[in-house]
């Protein structure tokens, strides 16, 4: 399997090990598909996961993608709530993310 460029590498122990695992794989896909994804979109597509999982979800998700457990919590909330605060035109909710840069002279 060759390594794509910007595709987070799992930590799992079953993908650091030297020994060939068919969700070695799965788990280098899931993180393809997350390196071609905006941030809410991956957000959600891995609380999905988490859910699928069951108990201990959020964990190895979070050990599979590197996303951080709060913020998988955070994608299943937006889900429970039919992504009703979600803006649909844009990535983020108005006034979210760094403040315009203003050159000084």
């Amino acid at each position: 399997m060759h390594e794509a460029k910007g595709v987070h590498q799992c930590q799992c122990r079953t993908c650091q090990s030297s020994h060939e695992h068919p969700n070695q794989l799965h788990h280098h896909q899931i993180n393809l598909l997350l390196s071609r994804l905006d941030e809410q979109q991956r957000r959600w597509f891995v609380a999905i996961e988490s859910q699928r999982l069951g108990r201990g979800g959020d964990t190895r998700m979070s050990e599979i993608t590197g996303i951080s457990v709060v913020t998988i919590r955070r994608g299943r909330a937006e889900l429970d709530r039919d992504l009703q605060d979600r803006p649909t035109e844009q990535i983020r909710l108005s006034g979210g993310g760094r403040p315009p840069f203003e050159k000084t002279a």
